[in-house]
């Protein structure tokens, strides 16, 4: 909810919300409690952001029309005329020419080059730009099987991590500035002394490792130490998967899913289209493949289910979805393993599934109808009992071959990452640990409280850390060494199925980092050794021969992929015993739910402004995380957005911010890791509630009978759900348009027909002839995008791509407040429905490039002009800030530069930026160019050519990164580009289509493939 908007309490709200919804006739969507019920507090807060001062113009006093006159003139000044006397000027710059210009370097000209970027150890494929020497952009690389040419956003942001000023730069020793060779002399001489027992005393702390190179220094390291052990631990592996699977079958193996091929799917407590987790880009593909409703094989649009505690972007594309607490998804499970007709032992009681006995039956039915074609995935917070009741399920399916494969596992040492880290902190506080390395991750943090880590690590002789920030690890450790990011040095890491990516380093260490196989070389008396030479020795072991070696590596590095390094699929039986189920909790308590953030993960992108400003792709929370809670449990504690509550798990305490999520559980409660850090950079430290500090131990996933309280204070949330919201102005045609399959299949038509009214016609429109653009007059290239609805997740990768290609800079938490994030697209949440349960619709919306813009009508210095191309284009040393333009866009996506966003003066972010794209200055409007900087240089290359652009020369940014295809982009001119497809299809329409502005940005309607037996089922009420 917008933090401008809450001032009615939630218990206030229901009986509004339950009043509109009796009343309403047809769908009604609404994307707050607020502007659902209606309240006065929405409509003022509408009222007064769009038009810009409306208000001022509207209550009749002259006094307040020359007072807006006034506060005008000085936004003038301000904006363009004045920003000299404002105390801003252009830092001096030097300009130095190259002596000799490196070999194949091509000044203005960009380079691709292959490498790939690891999250919880598993890696995936990228195409990295490098212009000069210095990298700006990564995509997905189309070669790699966990990528396809998509990208999530934390591994886009990581190009922000690679020049963050605040990452480690010098080498510590108890806080002092040191030097590496003394660090090395140190080490050394610590294991030299752990030598004389075999190592009994030391330890090696390391995150999830797949890469070749690292297992085996570390096992060649653990062969001089044989009495030494290694330890894996980072709080977002789904070690109870790996714990349920090895139950099941009694062996260690990882899964490999086929989305693609599964007519029904479903989700329990597993959000896999959320794109950050290991193997969910091409699992999001697949999903998207399967969603069009016209398959060229024949094969049926799939049909998703979804049961979850906390509404995530999997729940929100689900077809049919059931709030379910956390708890009760283990009885869940059993009650379909029943139906299916799998044995299962012991038995759970039914009673917290009782209500959805209708749910479960159309289920499983349709299931069975679907076997060898069907799909069961299980989310890494569920227990292991349920991971192994799933596998069994899927047997039980005939799903095994089809829609998944089992592999040999990729991690290089598969452990119960959890057990791992309680044995390592028993051994320190028992004095048994007497040299400790810790190799990335910040346990000191991420660790559970209750673990006492870093009470433990008081106890070790000799501690060291290598990390990219000095942070609460590396400040208990004797040494900290600074780590160097993946795009400066050499590695290999693993993909989620086990193919293997040779990793090469696009810039020399920005801060003279080390990475782990360079650093664990330096103290085993090998300092000279460096990361290229050690990876291709630990390839070159498959390849004798010099000649076909050199062959495979300069191809590997090349592509990206190196060929034939899947895991291998394996044949495995059930054991039949899927062990001890869950306790189940009483249904009156309040269970709390532990979760990786959407946006910073685990903590490690604390310090990445981008992160931290992109909006979480449901709640649209910035810089913050927040108790989650469903609304009707917010009235029943009588809370609101923004009241600081207080949890209690045991004898631990931790205060944070309530939000209200439709389509939350009821008695439960949501909270996200990443936030509440004590020593990390500028950017992260001390925003939002450390929920490490109430995490158990032993239960990883959900704790049950918390205590939940208000404390009678209230913190407002940088919330951007209702920012520059889009009114429909009373239209039915509907800013969203939606069908069921069965419904668009008897009415092909009926985003024309029916409800949405007429289309207008050409000549129905509010400017004058004069004002048609030259490209309807003098047509050549006439770029047009589409953004199909029903592909659409709501991931948000397109956000972040687009900020990374185009310089669009962080404002920061208190702009946010003020409504002033600059993101060029904005992915609205709509919801229809009881906030109980909502469905849920997501909505890109960037810059229209309209036809007939309303924008270009009423700029005084003609700063937005139309081009013979079509597009809307800004032109930023006309623009003097007068903001009339975004005052007559009704689509709400202009933005405006108040203040200097764009930092000038870091050295290291100056690296950063695109020099492709201006980089702008306050004062000015920005908004989506449709990347015109890829435009222009696919033109370039096509005149060199003698050619036409063809379709797919260009792709834009958000394009590229969009998992599911749901972007297209092209010429609209062709006949046979894909966008020109698009727009032919019956599904087109535009937003807002009868103001006949005449966007190029139009948009396929949703279609849902909903169970017919389900529709008297599915919870649908809740408020």
């Amino acid at each position: 909810m917008s933090n401008h908007t809450r001032k009615t309490s939630g218990m206030d709200l229901l009986p509004a919300v339950r009043a509109k919804l009796e009343g309403q006739a047809g769908p009604k969507y609404w994307r707050s409690l607020e502007e659902l019920a209606g309240t006065e507090e929405f409509t003022q807060f509408l009222h007064r952001e769009f038009p810009e001062q409306a208000s001022e113009w509207s209550d009749g006093d002259p006094s307040s029309r020359r007072n807006f006159l006034r506060l005008m003139a000085a936004s003038l000044a301000l904006a363009g005329v004045g920003v000299s006397g404002c105390g801003y000027t252009d830092p001096p710059e030097k300009i130095l020419p190259y002596v000799r210009a490196p070999e194949k370097l091509v000044q203005g000209k960009s380079q691709l080059y292959a490498t790939a970027l690891s999250v919880g150890g598993f890696g995936v494929g990228v195409l990295a730009e490098s212009h000069m020497g210095r990298p700006t952009m990564v995509e997905g690389n189309p070669s790699h099987p966990d990528s396809l040419g998509a990208l999530d956003y934390l591994r886009q942001a990581s190009l922000l991590t690679l020049y963050d000023p605040d990452r480690s730069q010098v080498v510590l020793h108890k806080g002092e500035i040191s030097t590496f060779d003394g660090f090395v002399l140190a080490a050394t001489s610590a294991l030299d002394a752990q030598r004389l027992n075999q190592g009994a005393g030391l330890r090696v702390l390391t995150e999830t490792v797949t890469s070749p190179s690292l297992a085996r220094q570390i096992k060649d390291f653990l062969k001089d130490f044989p009495q030494a052990v290694w330890h894996q631990y980072e709080p977002a592996h789904p070690h109870t998967a790996t714990a349920g699977l090895k139950r099941a079958f009694g062996r260690d193996v990882a899964v490999k899913y086929h989305v693609e091929k599964a007519n029904v799917i479903l989700a329990l407590d597993n959000d896999f289209l959320s794109v950050c987790d290991s193997g969910s880009l091409p699992m999001a593909r697949g999903f998207a493949t399967r969603r069009e409703p016209l398959q060229e094989d024949n094969q049926p649009m799939n049909r998703l289910y979804a049961v979850e505690a906390t509404l995530t972007v999997t729940g929100g594309s689900a077809d049919h979805r059931l709030p379910l607490r956390s708890q009760d998804i283990a009885a869940f499970a059993q009650g379909l393993a029943k139906r299916i007709g799998v044995a299962t032992l012991p038995e759970l009681p039914s009673s917290p599934v009782v209500a959805h006995e209708g749910f479960l039956d159309a289920l499983a039915k349709d299931l069975q109808a679907n076997k060898g074609k069907s799909l069961v995935l299980v989310g890494p917070t569920q227990p292991a009992y349920v991971h192994a009741l799933a596998a069994a399920i899927n047997q039980s399916l005939g799903n095994v071959g089809t829609t998944l494969n089992y592999i040999e596992p990729v991690e290089a040492e598969p452990v119960d990452q959890v057990a791992s880290l309680a044995d390592l902190c028993g051994a320190m506080h028992s004095g048994k640990v007497e040299a400790l390395f810790t190799f990335g991750g910040n346990p000191a943090y991420t660790a559970p409280a209750v673990s006492g880590f870093a009470e433990g690590l008081k106890r070790v002789g000799f501690k060291a850390r290598l990390g990219l920030y000095d942070d609460e690890t590396s400040s208990q450790c004797d040494w900290h060494v600074p780590e160097a990011h993946e795009l400066e040095t050499w590695g290999d890491v693993r993909a989620s199925e086990g193919t293997a990516t040779i990793q090469q380093p696009l810039i020399a260490p920005l801060y003279g980092g080390r990475s782990i196989i360079e650093l664990i070389a330096a103290v085993t008396r090998h300092p000279s050794r460096s990361g290229y030479e050690i990876v291709r020795d630990t390839w070159r072991a498959s390849t004798p021969d010099d000649a076909d070696f050199e062959t495979f590596w300069k191809t590997s590095v090349h592509n990206g992929v190196v060929a034939g390094s899947v895991a291998q699929t394996v044949k495995v039986e059930p054991k039949g015993d899927l062990g001890t189920p869950p306790p189940l909790s009483a249904a009156a308590g309040f269970e709390l739910v532990f979760r990786p953030d959407p946006t910073i993960w685990d903590g490690r992108y604390s310090n990445n402004g981008w992160l931290q400003e992109l909006p979480k792709p449901l709640t649209k929370l910035t810089w913050d995380n927040a108790v989650l809670m469903s609304p009707t449990t917010g009235a029943q504690l009588g809370v609101e957005d923004g009241d600081v509550v207080r949890l209690k798990v045991k004898d631990r305490e931790v205060e944070g911010q309530a939000l209200m999520s439709p389509g939350h559980a009821e008695k439960s409660l949501t909270v996200t890791f990443g936030y509440g850090r004590t020593k990390t950079g500028r950017v992260g430290t001390g925003a939002g509630f450390n929920a490490y500090s109430i995490w158990p131990a032993n239960a990883p996933g959900v704790v049950a009978n918390v205590e939940i309280r208000k404390t009678g204070t209230n913190k407002t949330l940088a919330n951007t759900q209702m920012h520059r919201a889009v009114d429909d102005y009373g239209s039915e045609r509907g800013i969203i348009r939606e069908a069921t399959l069965a419904e668009f299949q008897k009415h092909p038509n009926f985003v024309k027909q029916g409800e949405h009214g007429h289309e207008p016609a050409a000549d129905e429109t509010l400017y004058q002839d004069d004002f048609t653009p030259k490209n309807l007059v003098d047509p050549d290239y006439q770029w047009a995008m589409v953004v199909d609805l029903n592909t659409c997740t709501g991931c948000s990768a397109c956000v972040l791509a687009c900020q990374a290609e185009n310089n669009i800079p962080v404002v920061g938490r208190e702009q946010v407040l003020r409504s002033r994030e600059m993101h060029w697209i904005d992915v609205d949440v709509y919801f229809e429905g009881k906030p109980g349960n909502p469905r849920v619709v997501h909505q890109p919306r960037m810059c229209m490039h309209c036809e007939k813009a309303p924008c270009e009508v009423v700029c005084p210095v003609a700063a937005t002009v139309h081009d013979h191309e079509g597009l809307n284009s800004m032109i930023y040393n006309r623009c003097v800030g007068t903001r009339f333009c975004s005052n007559n866009c009704p689509y709400k996506v202009r933005h405006f530069n108040f203040l200097q966003y764009a930092d000038l003066k870091t050295e290291s972010l100056k690296l950063l930026n695109n020099p492709d794209v201006t980089v702008r200055a306050r004062g000015v409007m920005e908004k989506c160019t449709y990347c015109v900087q890829r435009i222009n240089e696919a033109r370039y290359k096509s005149e060199l050519e003698g050619r036409r652009i063809k379709d797919g020369d260009i792709v834009t940014a958000c394009q590229s990164s969009c998992p599911t295809r749901a972007i297209t982009f092209g010429d609209m001119t062709d006949p046979e580009s894909a966008v020109s497809k698009k727009r032919a299809e019956t599904r087109n329409y535009a937003m807002l289509g009868e103001l006949n502005a005449r966007p190029r940005t139009t948009y396929l309607a949703k279609l849902r493939n909903p169970n017919p037996e389900m529709t008297e089922t599915e919870p649908r009420d809740g408020v």
